[in-house]
């Protein structure tokens, strides 16, 4: 939690008129029975109407000072809190924005999202209860032991017994809680977890018949987290009456006690009613101060998880001294790079040296699962590269500002993804500033044109979370054209023509040979139609090493694998 303090400096004068007034609600609140024990012993016992009024009159404006010092102290607590916690979510966010896909792999999605939700949330209801309990409890409780000493002495020593008796349940509760409450936030993940996959795979899922599969899957992790969250209600169940049970059996023997020495005369009947009032107001602060430790252990281990994002140094780390290209050509070369994953017994990608010119178009072809996606993404550095180096005009992309390198490059993901929003903010995320000029240019070259002009709204025609509400067909060509308004130094199509008919790819790639003609594009592909007619392709054996490059007609003749690739989707005849 202490790592999290930081976060609440820039409020600290909220905190101190958010602490003055609990003072003031505090000290209002002990003096209320005192002035109530005297209206009982020396106005109505004494039948004195003139201090009756006096002292009720006294009693009036402590508790207007109380219920307005409550508001206000109210208010600035929660203003402190909501602010805190949304720097908190700001700051994970930012945080999470840098990592690699290696550290996305390494947390999960599910896992991301639950931190910067329920984990924040949990730290700032903890927060929020502190604020509140950390001033009113010790002076409700050390204040509330003087005021009922001065009540009585003799009656003061049953304090000192159920305090204790208090404590030992409190101890009870958090001995118990404590690694419950870190195993339940990682069951919320799990649940999560499974509730995301169903819903991001429901197509997939219906269409193979497995809802009752998944419901299982579902229900399995719901009832961990029930179980889990079971043990920790039974636990508190059990702790709440027993302090109640304190509380009224004190109560109880007090009255009993009190009315004995009331009958010989050693205590006026107004100080057992204060006294009673004091003995309670310590125990609840007692109780408010369980709650805050109640709190604690789950607080802590959301803290806990909140800081392991917060103090994860990203794998892919801007450079100290960065170098920028003299010159923006795109000329991306490759010199011995080998890439391993972190949890990988071998390396996808072993000793990978190529050049892709501008103008030129650089193809990857490779069977499933040999390296070839893995291969585009070190070039944005989604990874980095675990030997050899990936240049951009002749320098290091290691040594290069993240930012620099990123601009440099228009990328079309393999799933095409589109965000929830409108055609034109989607297009506007390759350039802020496009214009509708450049944007229906962009999407009459991705073949796009026809069909977004045919809705009613054209450019502001709404997108859904993921652009379901289009087809993957009509996916693919917005992203293909969200990548043309950024117009960059290098393209990447990451199997971006897969979800395209060949009538639409062949259109497509005829357009962009003018857009891209100065720019250097890297295209991977499964498709043999798509990479013909490449400069230069580049094919990678199942092992992820290179096993060949060159033209369509050199490899045809001297690269077995490309053979097999070309064999199994073209005839012979018409191969050549």
């Amino acid at each position: 939690m202490k790592h999290l303090v930081k976060y609440l400096k820039p409020y600290y004068k909220e905190i101190i008129f958010a602490i003055l007034l609990l003072i003031v609600q505090a000290v209002s609140n002990l003096f209320l029975p005192n002035l109530n024990a005297k209206i009982i012993n020396e106005g109505i016992a004494k039948g004195d109407i003139q201090y009756i009024i006096h002292t009720g009159g006294i009693m009036l404006l402590a508790t207007l000072l109380l219920a307005g010092a409550a508001i206000l102290a109210s208010y600035f607590s929660s203003k402190v809190v909501t602010s805190y916690s949304r720097d908190l979510r700001r700051e994970l966010y930012y945080k999470v924005l840098s990592f690699s896909k290696q550290d996305f792999d390494r947390f999960g999605t599910a896992s991301l999202v639950t931190r910067n939700t329920n984990d924040v949330h949990q730290v700032q209801m903890f927060v929020l209860t502190l604020l509140n309990i950390m001033i009113m409890a010790p002076i409700m409780s050390i204040g509330g032991i003087i005021m009922a000493i001065r009540q009585d002495v003799v009656l003061s020593s049953s304090i000192i017994i159920v305090v204790p008796v208090i404590a030992l349940i409190v101890f009870f509760i958090m001995r118990k809680t404590v690694p419950l409450f870190k195993t339940l936030q990682k069951k919320v993940d799990k649940v999560n977890q499974v509730l995301r996959e169903k819903l991001m795979g429901i197509r997939v899922i219906r269409a193979f018949v497995k809802d009752d599969y998944e419901a299982r899957r579902f229900d399995k992790a719901n009832k961990d987290l029930t179980q889990t969250a079971l043990k920790v209600n039974r636990i508190m169940a059990l702790g709440i009456p027993l302090i109640m049970l304190a509380m009224n059996v004190t109560s109880l023997a007090i009255t009993w006690f009190g009315g004995i020495r009331i009958d010989s005369g050693a205590m006026p009947i107004g100080n057992l009613t204060a006294f009673l009032t004091y003995v309670m107001e310590i125990l609840i602060s007692i109780m408010m101060a369980m709650t805050m430790f109640i709190m604690l252990p789950r607080a802590e281990a959301s803290a806990e998880r909140i800081n392991e994002i917060l103090h994860t140094e990203p794998s892919v780390k801007e450079p100290k001294s960065p170098k920028i290209p003299s010159e923006r050509k795109g000329v991306l070369a490759f010199k011995d790079v080998s890439f391993q994953y972190a949890d990988a017994e071998a390396p996808v990608l072993s000793k990978i040296s190529f050049t892709a010119l501008p103008g030129q178009t650089t193809a990857i072809v490779g069977s499933t699962g040999s390296g070839k996606s893995t291969l585009v993404h070190l070039i944005p550095r989604f990874y980095d590269v675990t030997e050899g180096k990936i240049e951009i005009d002749g320098v290091d992309i290691r040594e290069m500002p993240l930012e620099l390198v990123r601009d440099m490059i228009g990328l079309v993901p393999q799933k095409s993804y589109l965000f929830s929003g409108t055609i034109e903010s989607n297009l506007r995320f390759g350039k802020k500033d496009a214009t509708e000029e450049e944007m229906w240019h962009a999407l009459e070259i991705a073949q796009a044109k026809n069909f977004v002009s045919r809705l009613p709204e054209k450019l502001k025609a709404p997108v859904d979370q993921g652009g379901t509400n289009f087809s993957g067909g009509q996916r693919q060509r917005l992203c293909i054209a969200r990548a043309i308004v950024k117009r960059p130094t290098i393209y990447i199509f990451d199997d971006s023509f897969s979800a395209l008919d060949n009538k639409t790819e062949a259109k497509v790639r005829e357009a962009l040979k003018d857009e891209t003609k100065d720019a250097t594009v890297i295209i991977v592909a499964q498709k043999v139609s798509t990479v013909l007619t490449a400069d230069q392709i580049v094919v990678l054996s199942d092992k992820g090493t290179i096993a060949g490059i060159g033209t369509h007609q050199e490899l045809l003749k001297s690269c077995e694998v490309y053979q097999e690739i070309v064999y199994s989707q073209i005839p012979k005849e018409e191969a050549v």
